[in-house]
């Protein structure tokens, strides 16, 4: 009978323990959670905390009972293990309640231990009204924090995932919140014209969204209350100061710059760790311990494009490690295949959602690539409730995808899972066109958002049409002359890029004389359609043209400050 210990639960240990049950009847689990909860939506904490999820219980998936009923696995909650033998194959564990300490002899070992927040050493950073939220006690402090202090204002430090999510939550509360992001973006994984269309969104909602804005020191202002700028209601809560040099006062400070791999236990085991900081594992999983495997946030990953190692926290890919896991732990020989980085984010009534590698890090790794935008409904537009979709589309020379951004009301998820698809099974932006999907009004068009992609993308690469972008319409040189072919009230209603001539499409073969043949022509409709129109009207009567890819809606987004 084959002994397996799990070292941590939630989304990589508990998929572990259960694949390895539903593989093996005869074999001993036992997994160890130093916590009082071995398995429970971290990814749902933020929206309990906000009130979209009402019920605590709802995130609460396993048990130890539960997990024991179903899968004969023993969960041993308030467990810690401090100590791990490789030459003799068992584990020091600590009963947190106790205090008695046990050797765990095992077969296979599997390392599940997590992410931890990262907490900068900040003056005053570990004062009370500071938080992190990673956990179900993280989230419990928080919600008590705001039920007994009601602060009134609260900050929020990270615009990622977990600050973005936070920020709504805290906002839903009917709570003041500042969001400080230290880059001049939110979200990271999209590019910074996609995310101005969040930064639009944020403070719409009245949220005091600070970018280029870190955070440089902590103060109570308990300590502070004697001074006559600490007014009475104030007091209990803290004094930022922040890298810009000034102050900002609030009643709760919410942590969320991102997490780094708990490494502590490998490190002490002396097992390798990758050049990101994070276990070290191959395609099995398995450490550089043949007998010791490792899944989830402390492990480095394969990037899917570019073959590097990554650090990338996401509960999908954990969950599928931690099954491969299992299977290469009761010696079948399963592989990880890759990590694409594919994910989603709530804003409000917005979604963005991402995959692959974006423009930031094609530039650095100096990738040649080209780029595509489209703007369509998510639905065809005369059925009600239609909006639009942001799209953008990265892609090769030869054609292949190296990763897709959208941002919309509706219909991102779907398009952005069809192209993480078409990536993984190597389709190229050619077979965008083909691509059969779903329609009918109330889900789709006909030409589907993800063909609009592919035609857009496919015509530039074959010669039909030559894109521009809004970085050459800015820093545009005297030989070249924009041309916004969009109808005048158009104009006059969402304004136009400067220096621009204008004449409409339909007027456009009749017209052909005012515009200059010395000169080529960066043609600029709304979102790129009628562009290149224009465009395939315009080369066939000799002019050189090219077309601003997205049209005025991608320059609003690339010039928003």
């Amino acid at each position: 009978m084959k002994r397996i210990l799990i070292v941590g639960g939630v989304a990589g240990g508990a998929s572990a323990a259960a694949r390895a049950r539903r593989l093996n009847e005869e074999a001993e689990i036992v997994v160890f959670e130093r916590g009082e909860f071995v398995s429970f939506a971290n990814c749902g904490l933020p929206y309990h905390i906000g009130g979209d999820i009402p019920g605590r219980d709802a995130l609460l998936l396993q048990t130890p009972q539960s997990f024991k009923r179903r899968f004969n696995v023993d969960v041993r909650i308030f467990h810690e293990v401090i100590e791990i033998d490789k030459a003799g194959k068992n584990l020091l564990v600590r009963n947190l309640q106790n205090g008695e300490v046990l050797r765990e002899p095992y077969d296979a070992l599997l390392l599940s231990p997590g992410a931890t927040p990262i907490r900068p050493p900040f003056p005053g950073i570990d004062s009370p009204g500071v938080h992190t939220l990673r956990n179900i006690p993280d989230m419990d402090r928080i919600l008590a924090a705001l039920e007994q202090g009601k602060p009134r204002h609260v900050t929020v430090v990270g615009g990622g995932f977990i600050g973005l999510e936070m920020m709504e939550a805290l906002h839903q509360r009917k709570l003041e919140v500042t969001l400080l992001e230290l880059s001049d973006q939110v979200m990271a994984p999209v590019d910074k014209e996609m995310a101005n269309m969040l930064h639009a969104r944020i403070r719409e909602e009245g949220v005091d969204l600070r970018l280029r804005t870190g955070l440089s020191a902590i103060e109570s202002l308990d300590v502070l209350a004697d001074t006559a700028a600490v007014t009475a209601e104030r007091r209990g809560g803290l004094r930022l100061t922040l890298s810009d040099g000034t102050h900002l006062d609030t009643g709760l400070l919410i942590l969320a710059i991102g997490v780094k791999p708990e490494t502590l236990l490998a490190v002490q085991a002396g097992l390798e760790l990758g050049p990101r900081g994070g276990i070290k594992v191959d395609a099995g999983m398995r450490t550089s311990d043949p007998f010791i495997y490792a899944v989830g946030d402390a492990v480095e990953e394969t990037d899917f494009v570019t073959g590097e190692s990554v650090l990338i926290p996401l509960a999908g890919p954990a969950n599928r490690q931690g099954r491969i896991a299992a299977d290469n732990m009761l010696g079948r020989r399963e592989t990880y295949k890759k990590t694409q980085g594919t994910a989603i984010c709530k804003l409000f009534d917005l979604a963005v959602a991402s995959t692959g590698l974006n423009e930031k890090r094609l530039v650095q790794l100096g990738l040649p690539f080209e780029k595509a935008y489209v703007h369509p409904g998510s639905h065809a537009g005369y059925y009600p409730g239609a909006h639009p979709v942001s799209l953008k589309l990265l892609f090769a020379p030869d054609g292949k995808i190296y990763g897709a951004q959208a941002i919309g009301k509706d219909g991102v998820d779907k398009r952005i899972d069809v192209l993480a698809v078409a990536q993984r099974a190597g389709l190229t932006v050619f077979d965008l066109q083909d691509l059969e999907l779903t329609y009918a009004p109330p889900f789709g068009s006909a030409k589907d958002v993800i063909n609009m992609a592919g035609f857009v993308a496919s015509n530039h690469l074959k010669g039909d049409t030559t894109l521009c972008h809004a970085a050459e319409v800015q820093a545009r040189h005297p030989h070249q002359v924009v041309l916004d072919v969009r109808n005048t009230p158009e104009l006059d209603k969402l304004g136009r890029i400067p220096g621009a001539m204008h004449i409409p499409l339909d007027e456009l073969r009749g017209r052909l004389d005012e515009l200059p043949r010395d000169k080529e022509l960066l043609i600029s409709c709304q979102v790129g359609l009628r562009g290149h129109v224009a465009c395939r009207l315009l080369s066939q009567h000799g002019f050189k043209v090219k077309n601003l890819s997205g049209g005025f809606k991608t320059w609003q987004m690339a010039i928003a400050e």
